[in-house]
């Protein structure tokens, strides 16, 4: 089935095909997901020709771990891909410990496809080093 509306674009990382020697595309439902993940993964200011574009997460990577700072990263994640991502519908993000890895925050995003009504979801690993 074709699902040309939900896009076609060079694929994340950045690699080559070895059976034909071009780029990997990430196409339709991968290619949202990789866009997500490159929102998540840009800091604000990092692209020179769009400040804007990004997620304002990576400012908080020196604060102290808090209910404040999990509720500022759940708004930071939520208003990026509500600004950059035009084909989803966040559904819930959640911002948790890992159990064994003290600095480590997953970022459990439910999302739906406004195409095609598809729900996908991913992990995001955000490391924060607390603050003294």
């Amino acid at each position: 089935m074709s699902k040309p509306f939900l896009g076609i674009g060079t694929g994340f990382p950045l690699a080559l095909d070895a059976k034909t020697h071009g780029v990997i595309r990430a196409e339709y439902e991968e290619s949202v997901r990789q866009s997500i993940l490159i929102i998540l993964g840009t800091a604000k200011g990092e692209r020179v020709m769009r400040p804007d574009f990004g997620c304002g997460i990576h400012d908080l990577v020196f604060a102290t771990m808090s209910a404040s700072t999990i509720g500022r990263i759940d708004r930071e994640v939520h208003e990026a891909l509500l600004r950059h991502e035009p084909r989803i519908d966040v559904l819930e993000i959640e911002v948790e410990n890992a159990p064994e890895q003290p600095n480590l925050l997953l970022i459990r995003i439910a999302y739906r496809i406004r195409a095609n009504q598809a729900t996908g979801n991913l992990v995001y690993p955000f490391y924060i080093k607390e603050g003294a």
